[in-house]
């Protein structure tokens, strides 16, 4: 897993870093995570997922941010997901515009080599905690898309996984359907 670089920051911290030198550079719990720009088919996922999102956005509703776009938590906790949505009935809340200042209603995070183990653990882990409804992992590596969402208990178990051939709904999103196949083309 990516190791943190810093600890101890916050919010304003992150800020004063210099933001042309291609970098991500999340915090977790004051706990500073720098990762390197992504490559092609990454990208060419996050557009794909955002894309499909923007599409339902316009003619049902809802906001559609893909990276670079905070999500601040708390003061020591902020990420940058790949694609942040905020649902129809949700969009309202969001006030602040320079990051989102409320709980998305789904997060995405596609799969680089360098932040494989950061969004699968630590970062699937935060989400659980700070309550997202759902969030999907797009595994590049095997070909699939891992939806996790919260059960009854808050705690998000064990994923769905869909294959290529699969259709994923998202539930703040009703009538949404991305084919899975179309974001893990190459």
């Amino acid at each position: 897993m990516s190791a943190p670089v810093m600890s101890g920051l916050t919010y304003d911290d992150l800020a004063d870093f210099p933001q042309d030198d291609h970098l991500r550079r999340e915090l977790i719990d004051g706990e500073l995570f720098v990762s390197p720009s992504p490559i092609v088919r990454h990208q060419q996922a996050v557009l794909t997922v955002a894309a499909q999102l923007r599409a339902y956005a316009r003619q049902q509703g809802g906001l559609v941010l893909p990276a670079p776009m905070d999500v601040v938590f708390s003061r020591v906790t902020v990420v940058e997901p790949n694609v942040v949505f905020i649902g129809p009935d949700r969009v309202d809340h969001f006030t602040e515009g320079r990051f989102v200042d409320i709980v998305p209603d789904l997060l995405v995070e596609v799969s680089s080599p360098s932040t494989r183990r950061l969004d699968l653990i630590k970062k699937r882990s935060l989400y659980e905690r700070e309550g997202v409804p759902e969030y999907w992992f797009v595994d590049l590596d095997a070909d699939v898309i891992d939806v996790y969402r919260l059960g009854d208990r808050g705690a998000y178990g064990m994923p769905l996984t869909l294959a290529e051939d699969a259709e994923l709904t998202c539930l703040a999103a009703p009538q949404f359907v991305l084919p899975v196949g179309e974001s893990l083309s190459r």
